[in-house]
């Protein structure tokens, strides 16, 4: 269910990126948007995993200097199916963990220190799995793909205004046209549609963040696992939130910056309550 409401957003997120182009300047303008998004997408095809890993200053290790984390990895990964991903750990006391790369084969999972402390091995276990689901299923070039339409959106929001001055927008300006229709495109395109486009992203990342958990738990065999360690890190990330880039706040397992009231509405993580919920229920099931 998950995955076909990821399809759905997707093809609406496309959507959204046409008719901006085609309310700013015609047919012509929807060339513009796929201009945008194509060349975008490339680069971060190739680069997001190393930005991101960069941005949440994490450093790799092998498996001389760490052999409890790479074993711990390499188990998860096994169970999954998937192949070993590089392993990197990031010095900081907030508890939590993200993957990153563009297909299994050059995956990234990346774990604070702080979570190696909070956490037991089976609950570490259990995040290391919710992780390599985002991996097998691909999470994180769906999540780059989507970010960079989105951005490609925002980008013809402002070309709008621009468009606007010089009587560019389809609608406006020619000869016996309507020039409402100018100003209510600029309206739609400036303002409407970025915030849609913001809330079909949202509504992405918190479907893929369900699904990663079931899978995880179901190659993983544990969901209590999970749930207990999800339980651990929402509090450890409301006592000590972390210092990082909001740009790859989106890819930890719970959100690591501090939210409340409409900047939780806001968030791309759903909520704690409802995945802990969701994941004891699966184990009742079982």
């Amino acid at each position: 269910m998950n995955t076909i409401k990821t399809g759905f957003y997707m093809m609406l997120l496309a959507g959204l990126l046409m008719m901006a182009g085609a309310l700013t300047l015609g047919e012509v303008g929807i060339i513009i948007g796929l201009a945008i998004a194509l060349p975008l997408n490339f680069f971060a095809y190739w680069s997001s995993d190393k930005m991101a890993l960069s941005m949440a200053h994490a450093h790799e290790i092998n498996a001389e200097q760490d052999r409890d984390l790479w074993g711990l990895v390499q188990e998860q990964a096994d169970l999954a199916g998937l192949p070993m991903p590089r392993v990197y750990v990031i010095e900081s006391e907030t508890p939590n963990a993200f993957a990153t790369g563009r297909n299994p084969q050059n995956a990234a999972v990346a774990v604070t220190t702080g979570i190696r402390r909070l956490l037991t091995r089976e609950e570490l276990g259990g995040v290391l799995a919710h992780e390599m689901a985002h991996v097998g299923n691909r999470d994180t070039l769906i999540m780059t793909m989507v970010a960079t339409v989105a951005m490609a959106i925002g980008m013809i929001a402002m070309l709008a205004q621009f468009a606007m001055l010089f009587g560019g927008l389809r609608g406006g300006g020619r000869e016996g046209g309507n020039p409402y229709i100018g100003i209510i495109g600029l309206l739609v395109v400036a303002i409407v549609l970025p915030l849609l486009a913001t809330v079909v992203r949202l509504a992405i990342s918190r479907a893929r963040e369900y699904q990663a958990d079931s899978t995880g738990a179901r190659t993983s065999g544990n969901p209590e696992a999970l749930a207990r360690a999800l339980e651990k890190l929402e509090m450890g990330n409301q006592i000590r939130p972390m210092e990082v880039n909001q740009g790859v706040a989106h890819l930890f397992i719970v959100n690591p910056l501090k939210g409340g009231g409409l900047s939780g509405l806001m968030s791309t993580h759903p909520p704690l309550a409802e995945r802990i919920q969701r994941l004891r229920s699966m184990r009742a099931g079982w």
